[in-house]
């Protein structure tokens, strides 16, 4: 007879163990569900994408919002939102930017006058000139950089103030910022940077530096464009420290390199540092980071095993590449492309991946409409915490690594040997739900643990697909162990593949007049989506890796037989965590474009900025 979960019974438990002998390079059908037993409660909701969560010395936990700004601090027994600080200098105009890592001093209320707390973030810096990867002047990434600030904490009325700049101009944009701090045990701060999200979607003619290392001259004069695709290690000053690695001859704030993005780190006992790293379409890594190390990116996706992946440099086509569209499902031919096996330098394979398959994996499931990207083999592997159950906590888990999945919606367990190098036993997936899983902390005694999620965004759904309904948005979630079913128990399908929010067709109707554009306002809308769209929803408006479809089936779904009106509107939500901050003139030639390529034809009259006289325009 299977055991029940016990749980509120306003919120669903989630109760589910996957326990097959799952090697470190399985694919996601090798996994099989098992039998440990989690009651959840919705701890605290309403949060404006919760990115970071921290236990901290005072008994809160401490929550960075990404979108909203703020550091929050939640009391673990009741939920208890208090703000200790409203940053008004971030910027956050799309889905990867923000108010990102934060990191609590080691002597953090231990009266040592310490009482500091680092945060990282982006802004906007036009005094250090555009970034000459962003030539559109409108774009709101345009003079985008990140920066690490250091905050007073006063415990007397729980605020932070008192900021001091410890390092700014760090390289930022529209994808892949990554943005990962913490303080290690040899106090000193690590940050992870991304590779921006080059060689990719919208950023698919800009080329992956994560392989290039900075020169003396650019240290001196603090430019820091080499430091994306690396983990940096600085002194609590924002200083270079002065045992940090010589790469090519320099040192600099470089502690590793060769990253495509790293969402999370976190330190064990031992002082090892390990990080998880999103990977293209198969081998996110969890990594143990040491110090110098190459880490293959974009050489290498995994293991060089010439698996699944190959690299294939689209900026040094022969065709120009602005002329040619990005699809990485089917290369153009005028792209170099190369083996893993081609690389030759050394670098440091990862501890696991999650997961490889073989080449020739069919990577457009049809169970996912037309957004592939949620069926890939890749999990969305978004932060990692280091476990230990310490006799009190989750039996099995004595020593591992909890990772958290955004696509998944799940957190999978990776238990490690005693030195900690290697991971032992099957990878579990625990805990699946139709949310995007940002981040964890565990209580003192190791029984609950604390997952924060996104506010939205596209995930697996229980019932196979994709789902953009997140069953639990900007929410931290407590999930405390209780002990062991005697069977595998299966989750609850919550929606159905493909759902998403409706959007009614307002007046018109069918009957109503087609779409109304001019060829020049498409065009304008073609630079404006690939500047702000392209990113999430793909340069061929069915590539994304964060978006729905703005075209094919899942488009014509839809909106087919719906007003632009509807779409104009909705267009405005966008992007989700800065809705309606473009002109209403760019939202229009977007939307332009979009219906260009969904076979609308343009004619002499443009489409008007204001979705209120659009309404009796019916999309094809």
């Amino acid at each position: 007879m299977m055991k029940r979960c016990v749980g509120a019974a306003a919120m669903a438990s989630l109760c589910l163990l996957l326990a097959a002998a799952v090697r470190a390079q399985d694919s996601p059908d090798s996994v099989v569900r098992g039998s440990k037993i989690f009651r959840q409660t919705e701890l605290a909701v309403g949060l404006d994408n919760p990115w970071e969560v921290t236990w901290g010395p005072d008994g809160r936990l401490w929550v960075t919002e990404r979108s909203g700004k703020r550091v929050t601090r939640i009391d673990p027994a009741t939920g208890e939102k208090r703000t200790a600080v409203t940053i008004d200098e971030v910027s956050a105009p799309g889905g990867q930017d923000g108010l990102l890592g934060l990191a609590l001093h080691p002597d953090l209320l231990k009266g040592s006058g310490a009482d500091f707390v680092y945060v990282y973030y982006t802004y906007v810096d036009k005094d250090r000139g555009p970034d000459p990867d962003v030539p559109d002047e409108q774009s709101p990434y345009r003079y985008l950089y990140g920066k690490i600030v250091r905050y007073s904490y006063n415990a007397a009325d729980g605020a932070l103030s008192a900021p001091h700049e410890l390092i700014a101009g760090l390289p930022a944009g529209n994808d892949h910022n990554a943005g990962r701090l913490k303080v290690g045990p040899d106090r000193k701060l690590y940050l992870t940077i991304g590779d921006q999200g080059h060689n990719q979607l919208g950023n698919y003619c800009l080329p992956i530096e994560a392989q290039r290392l900075p020169t003396r001259q650019e240290v001196e004069r603090k430019d820091y464009a080499a430091y994306v695709g690396k983990s940096l290690r600085l002194e609590l000053d924002g200083s270079i420290p002065a045992d940090n690695p010589k790469l090519a001859g320099v040192r600099s704030h470089v502690y590793t390199y060769g990253h495509r993005n790293i969402q999370g780190i976190d330190f064990g006992p031992n002082g090892l540092l390990y990080a998880a790293e999103h990977g293209p379409k198969t081998d996110d890594e969890i990594n143990v980071l040491r110090k110098g190390a190459n880490y293959g990116w974009p050489h290498v996706a995994g293991l060089r095993d010439n698996k699944a992946y190959e690299y294939a440099r689209w900026a040094e086509a022969s065709t120009p590449c602005a002329q040619i569209k990005f699809n990485d499902a089917a290369i153009h031919p005028s792209v170099p492309r190369e083996p893993e096996s081609a690389f030759k330098k050394r670098f440091q394979e990862p501890l696991a991946t999650l997961f490889t398959v073989p080449t020739g994996y069919n990577f457009e499931d049809p169970a996912c409409n037309g957004i592939h990207y949620i069926c890939w083999p890749t999990v969305g592997i978004s932060g990692v915490e280091y476990y230990r159950a310490q006799g009190a906590g989750v039996p099995d888990w004595e020593r591992a690594l909890l990772v958290t999945t955004l696509k998944r919606g799940s957190i999978y367990v990776v238990k490690l040997d005693a030195s900690g190098k290697k991971a032992v036993g099957p990878i579990t997936r625990h805990f699946q739900s139709e949310n995007r899983y940002r981040d964890t902390a565990v209580s003192p005694d190791g029984r609950t643990l604390y997952i924060a999620t996104d506010s939205g965004g596209l995930a697996e759904a229980i019932g196979g697909g994709a789902t953009t309904n997140m069953r639990n948005p900007g929410a931290i979630l407590a999930l405390t162990y209780e002990g062991e079913a005697e069977a595998p128990i299966e989750p609850k399908a919550l929606s159905k593949a493909g759902d998403a929010p409706t959007t009614s067709s307002g007046p018109g109707g069918a009957g109503g007049a087609p779409p109304r554009f001019t060829a020049a306002q498409a065009a304008s809308g073609k630079v404006a989506y690939n500047a702000n769209c392209a990113v999430c929803h793909g340069n061929t408006l069915t590539n994304g890796t964060m978006g729905t479809p703005l075209a094919g089936k899942y488009f014509q779904e839809k909106w087919s037989g719906k007003t632009v009106r509807a779409l104009l509107t909705h267009a405005h939500t966008m992007p989700p965590s800065a809705p309606d901050s473009l002109a209403a003139s760019v939202y229009a030639d977007a939307v332009a474009y979009i219906l260009e390529l969904n076979g609308a034809a343009a004619g002499e009259t443009p489409l008007p900025a204001d979705p209120a006289a659009a309404g009796e325009m019916i999309i094809p």
